[in-house]
């Protein structure tokens, strides 16, 4: 008997968009090979057309939904539901707790749900006041109608056994060591600082602007990421990149083999992300051999262990430890070596991807245990 399972809350597949999308672009062929029917939901114009990494087993739909920045995960999610409790999947796997609000949708039609929760984003600097409250209300349905809940770090499943008193399955995000990719013409290896993000607060993306401010008088800046909407953080960049010859904003990256060569070859890499748990783009540093100054947070400690520098989120600091670790060689191959062996011992796609599988089999089994014996789980 195949099963069924359809993914809801991401930007669809295959998509280059961010973490759930990295995963999903993973996990949906994964499945398929496993013998599962994966349907992917999404948004018109956000996938990569005749992407040819692409999985034809791996089935995508398209709902509507209002593309703003407050209302887009709520409104997709809702007509993902709505369209997902018509086709009656053996199991749903839906993406950020704001999309608990539509899982009585699915249980009044016996399907179970395994929700990954995403960071705390309640907590997050680039939310007014209401929207915390719509994550964190959101956040208190999942706790109550999930079949399973997934966490991407121990610190996240922590905060909510306190919260809600839910705990759940802990599955990080994965990674992979690339083939060694060439330097990015104008830069040498181990000679420039980086950073990848997405332009919001929390991720200590002005602080580092600052930063790169000092850190550009000698050496050179790349920062990669955009907000996606514009705004004051994007016209900061602009600024910075006018003002300093040796600062260069490539926006956001969708080339794999490109990002991570800017990893492989960059001699500081900041990690300024402060909300989430364990981070995809972090993991995926490490895997390419990055050499990593973070924002010192309990869940960048989880993920680098030994392998980084911590610095409060202060422009003065950041730039410190960053000159501090671009003039030191030595050091650089002693962290670049630490954080790809953690990444190749902890966080591997294979465990991730078995790891998810196995969640989904239980939420069905919990509901119909027969169907773990038909499925061989």
């Amino acid at each position: 008997m195949r099963k069924t399972v359809a993914i809801i809350g991401t930007r669809g597949y295959p998509s280059y968009y961010g973490g759930f999308e990295t995963a999903v672009r993973r996990l949906a062929p994964y499945l398929a090979e496993r013998g599962w029917d994966v349907t992917v939901y999404g948004r018109r114009g956000t996938t990569v057309l005749d992407d040819p990494s692409a999985d034809a087993r791996v089935g995508t739909r398209v709902t509507p939904g209002l593309e703003t920045k407050s209302l887009s995960t709520l409104s997709y999610g809702l007509t993902a539901s709505l369209d997902a409790a018509r086709r009656k999947p053996d199991v749903a796997l839906v993406l950020n707790c704001a999309n608990g609000f539509w899982l009585p949708l699915l249980k009044r039609r016996g399907i179970p749900t395994v929700v990954n929760v995403d960071g705390i984003e309640w907590d997050r600097a680039k939310w007014g006041g209401l929207a915390k409250k719509v994550f964190r209300e959101g956040a208190v349905w999942t706790a109550r109608h999930a079949d399973r809940v997934i966490y991407d770090a121990k610190a996240i499943e922590d905060r909510w056994l306190a919260e809600f008193g839910r705990g759940g399955d802990v599955i990080a995000y994965g990674g992979e060591v690339p083939p060694a990719h060439p330097v990015e013409a104008g830069l040498t290896h181990r000679g420039y600082a980086l950073m990848v993000a997405r332009f919001v607060p929390e991720n200590t993306v002005t602080d580092f602007f600052e930063a790169a401010r000092e850190i550009a008088r000698t050496r050179d800046v790349v920062i990669v990421g955009s907000s996606g909407y514009g705004g004051p953080i994007e016209e900061a960049v602009v600024e910075l990149t006018r003002s300093n010859a040796r600062v260069r904003w490539f926006g956001h990256v969708s080339d794999d083999a490109r990002l991570h060569a800017l990893w492989q070859h960059a001699g500081a890499y900041f990690h300024g992300h402060s909300v989430g748990g364990t981070n995809p783009a972090l993991v995926q540093a490490m895997a390419c051999g990055a050499p990593v100054v973070a924002r010192d947070t309990v869940f960048n400690r989880e993920v680098l262990g030994d392998a980084g520098v911590f610095v409060e989120p202060d422009p003065r600091q950041i730039a410190a430890a960053v000159l501090s670790l671009l003039d030191d060689p030595d050091r650089q191959d002693l962290l670049a070596q630490r954080a790809q062996a953690r990444a190749v011992e902890a966080y591997s796609w294979d465990a991730v991807h078995a790891a998810y599988e196995r969640s989904l089999l239980a939420a069905v089994a919990s509901r119909r245990p027969a169907f773990a014996e038909t499925s061989g789980a």
